[in-house]
């Protein structure tokens, strides 16, 4: 049951979704509307949490492993490095929302916003455009090798 069925021959990249994908996903984001609606009306404004330091710690590891992973996955020209570079992306635009949602100061959102806006949002785009360019190489080898 694969999820991409392939066709050198059809148009537009040749491939598709098997058909069950997109109904899938987007009933999976119809879903989520209601309950985004009763999470911003029930849920408090604020909220002390034990481990905080861990949770933050944990995703900034998973983070730099991630950094690591695209670097590794670039310097051995492997075809990971889409992947590595759309994960790291994703999760550089998730820690820059959290560190400015969950700025306590005006110190810190300030610090949160100089660092989304030179660091972390740049650095998103750059492992996006790696993943584009990544993506296209691999489909040029592999279109070659037919």
């Amino acid at each position: 049951m694969a999820a991409i069925y392939i066709n050198p021959r059809a148009e537009r990249g040749g491939w598709r979704p098997a058909p069950w994908v997109v109904p899938l996903f987007a009933v999976a984001g119809i879903l989520l509307v209601p309950w985004i609606l009763l999470l911003v009306s029930s849920l408090p404004s604020t909220h002390a949490s034990a481990h905080w330091d861990i949770a933050w710690a944990g995703f900034d590891l998973a983070l730099a492993l991630l950094l690591f992973g695209v670097a590794l996955a670039a310097w051995r020209r492997s075809p990971w490095l889409e992947g590595a570079a759309s994960a790291a992306a994703t999760l550089l635009f998730v820690d820059a929302w959290f560190d400015i949602l969950t700025s306590s100061s005006h110190v810190e959102l300030g610090v949160s916003i100089a660092e989304a806006a030179f660091v972390e949002l740049p650095l998103a785009v750059i492992c996006l455009l790696l993943a584009r360019d990544a993506e296209r190489v691999l489909t040029r080898l592999a279109l070659a090798r037919r």
